[in-house]
């Protein structure tokens, strides 16, 4: 029997445009996954992870809309169920990270704290 995992993060449909647009962009060979995760730093403890990396031990896989996604089994408690969008505006142009595990935020938008 097949297991099904659940993808711990969720794209919007203009976040997987931009992805998608940096994959051709880029060099192929460097755009096999694309992490998501957390590491320590920034104004309130934790930092997102986003870019294209490789796939190492502790890594789970996800398929999402043909991307393989890369995620350490250890980051999912600090990302189940967030949504990463893309904003193209005139005062704000990136990533923009929707947890709904962080206790709080700060102003840029990349930094929070469980």
């Amino acid at each position: 029997m097949e297991m099904v995992m659940t993808t711990p993060v969720n794209f919007t449909a203009s976040a997987i445009e931009e992805i998608k647009r940096l994959m051709r962009a880029d060099n192929p060979e460097n755009c096999e996954y694309l992490r998501v995760g957390v590491k320590g730093g920034g104004c309130s403890g934790m930092t997102y992870v986003l870019g294209f990396d490789k796939k190492e031990a502790n890594d789970e896989v996800y398929n999402i809309e043909g991307i393989n996604v890369i995620m350490n089994k250890a980051h999912g408690i600090y990302l189940m169920g967030m949504e990463i969008d893309f904003s193209d505006g005139l005062n704000a142009r990136g990533f923009v990270f929707k947890n709904p595990n962080a206790a709080s935020t700060c102003g840029c938008g990349t930094s929070f704290a469980v």
